[in-house]
C-alpha cells in the first residue's frame, strides 16, 4: 500500500520524514509562479535575433555573465551575474557563483547582497535566508529581522514559521516563531508543517496530527499520515487499517477509512484509489459515478479517464463527454490532450479533434498531431508536417520534417534539416535566408 501519496497533492507541503538538518518548505508570496507570465517576443533586425521579454523584462548576456533590461531599453542591471532566475513579481534571485546569491529588485536595487548560500522569495512579506549553514529572515527592504541561527526553518505562513531548535547535542525539535523571533509554539515535535488555512500538521512519535495557531491539538496525533488542509478538507490515514478518510475543517469525518491512496486534487475533486480502481471524490466526501483504471484529474473542467487501456473524457458532473474507446499511444497528459476547446483523439493510429460537446470536428485522418495553440494545430500527413486551423482547414502545405505548436507567437519547423521559426501568419522570423517558398493561407 497502502499509503497516502501527497507528492502531487500539495506542492508546498512535505510529509516525508525530515532529517535533522534538512530544510523545511517555503512558499513564495507575490510571485507569478501560479499565473502565466506575460511574454513578448520582439524581432531585433540589428542582431537578427529574437528578444524575449517576460513580464516586461529581458535577460541579457555578455561574456558569459547575465543582467536585465526593460522593454523600453532601460537597464535594470548590467550583465554581472554568473546565474540568474527569472523575476518573481518584483524580485529575482541572482548568483555570483554556485554558492553565493543575492536578491535583485526590478528597479535595479540589490535588496540582499551576494553573500548568502540560499535565499527564498518573500512569503508573508518575509524572506528566508541561509548563511554559514544557518537560517534567518529578512524583510523586503533587505533589513535582517532575525539573524541566521536555525539549522532548519520554513518560510512564514499565516504569521508563523517552523524552526528547528536544538534540545541537546543529539536532539532537535520543531516549534513555531513569530516575526519578532518569539517562540509561539514550543519546540516539541519531530516534524512540523507550515500553517495552511489556519492549521498545521505536526509529527510526534511517528504519528501525525493537526494543531491550531495556539498549539492546541485539533486532531489527536495518532495518524500515520495526513494531508494539509485544502479548501477546508484533509485526509488522514488510520494506523490500524492503513486506509484514508476525508475530514472537513470542523474535523468531522466525511467518509469511512476506505481509501488506499489519494493521488491528487484539482478543481474541487480528489482523485482516490479504492480496491484497485480510481474514483473522483468531491469536498463533501461524495463519490462521482464511474470507477476507472486511471484519470488525469480535472483541468478546465475536464479529465481524461482510462479503462481497459482505452481513454475517454468526463466533465466535473461525471458526464462522459467522449466515450471510453480512444487510444493514447503517446501517453499524452491532459494539458496536451485538451487545448483551446478541442480534445485530441486517437484511434487505430489516426488523430483528430473533438469539441467540448463530444462532436468530432476534425476527422481522425492524421498520422500524428500536437495540441491546438494560438488557433493553429500542427498535424502530420504522408510523413510530413503542416498546419490546420480549428475548423480543420489546411493552413500550409505539408512540407516540414517536423513542426511544433505555437507559443508566444512562435513555432519551430524543420525543413531539409534546417530549423526555422515562424509566426502564426506562417512568416519566417528567424534563420530565414533559406526558408522555402510555401503555400499558406
Amino acid at each position: 500500500m497502502k499509503h497516502l501519496s501527497t507528492v502531487n497533492l500539495f506542492r508546498n507541503a512535505l510529509l516525508t520524514t525530515l532529517l535533522a538538518l534538512a530544510t523545511l518548505p517555503v512558499a513564495a508570496q507575490g510571485t507569478t509562479d501560479n499565473e502565466p507570465s506575460k511574454v513578448t517576443v520582439v524581432d531585433d533586425e540589428a542582431c537578427g535575433c529574437e528578444l524575449v521579454y517576460i513580464d516586461g523584462i529581458q535577460t541579457t548576456e555578455r561574456n558569459g555573465l547575465f543582467g536585465f533590461k526593460r522593454e523600453d531599453g532601460s537597464i535594470i542591471s548590467e550583465p554581472v551575474f554568473k546565474f540568474v532566475d527569472k523575476f518573481h513579481g518584483d524580485y529575482c534571485i541572482v548568483y555570483s557563483d554556485y554558492n553565493q546569491c543575492g536578491l535583485l529588485h526590478r528597479d535595479g536595487r540589490m535588496i540582499l547582497p551576494l553573500e548568502y548560500e540560499e535565499i527564498n522569495y518573500p512569503s508573508d512579506g518575509i524572506i528566508r535566508i541561509k548563511q554559514k549553514e544557518l537560517y534567518g529572515f529578512a524583510d523586503t527592504s533587505g533589513q535582517i529581522i532575525i539573524a541566521p541561527q536555525y539549522r532548519a526553518a520554513s518560510g512564514f505562513n499565516e504569521g508563523l514559521a517552523v524552526v528547528a531548535i536544538d534540545i541537546d547535542s543529539n536532539q532537535v525539535s520543531y516549534g513555531y516563531i513569530d516575526r519578532k523571533n518569539t517562540i509561539r509554539i514550543a519546540p516539541q515535535f519531530e516534524y512540523a508543517n507550515p500553517f495552511e488555512e489556519g492549521y498545521a500538521i505536526v509529527k510526534r512519535y511517528d504519528r501525525f496530527g493537526m494543531i491550531d495557531h495556539q498549539g492546541h491539538e485539533r486532531t489527536p496525533i495518532k495518524y500515520i499520515e495526513m494531508t494539509p488542509m485544502h479548501d477546508g478538507t484533509f485526509f488522514a490515514v488510520d494506523a490500524q487499517t492503513e486506509k484514508a478518510a476525508l475530514f472537513n475543517k470542523s474535523f468531522k469525518q466525511l467518509t469511512p477509512f476506505i481509501y488506499d491512496q489519494v493521488t491528487h486534487y484539482s478543481e474541487g475533486f480528489y482523485v482516490v484509489r479504492r480496491n484497485d480502481k480510481v474514483i473522483f471524490l468531491n469536498l463533501k466526501g461524495k463519490e462521482s459515478k464511474g470507477m476507472y483504471d486511471a484519470v488525469s484529474g480535472f483541468i478546465n473542467g475536464y479529465s481524461w479517464v482510462m479503462k481497459d487501456h482505452k481513454y475517454g473524457i468526463v466533465n466535473r458532473k461525471g458526464k462522459i463527454i467522449l466515450p471510453i474507446e480512444y487510444d493514447n499511444s503517446g501517453y499524452r497528459s491532459m494539458e496536451y490532450l485538451y487545448s483551446e476547446g478541442l480534445f485530441m483523439i486517437e484511434k487505430a493510429g489516426k488523430f483528430g479533434f473533438a469539441d467540448t460537446r463530444g462532436k468530432i470536428v476534425i476527422p481522425m485522418e492524421y498520422q500524428s498531431a500536437l495540441q491546438c495553440t494560438e488557433g493553429l494545430i500542427p498535424v502530420q500527413k504522408n510523413g510530413m508536417w503542416g498546419y490546420i486551423d480549428k475548423n480543420g482547414e489546411r493552413v500550409t502545405d505539408f512540407i516540414f520534417d517536423l513542426a511544433s505548436h505555437f507559443e508566444w507567437g512562435r513555432a519551430e519547423v524543420v525543413y531539409n534539416g534546417e530549423v526555422y521559426k515562424i509566426n502564426p501568419g506562417i512568416e519566417c522570423v528567424k534563420n530565414c535566408k533559406t526558408f522555402p517558398t510555401i503555400w499558406h493561407r
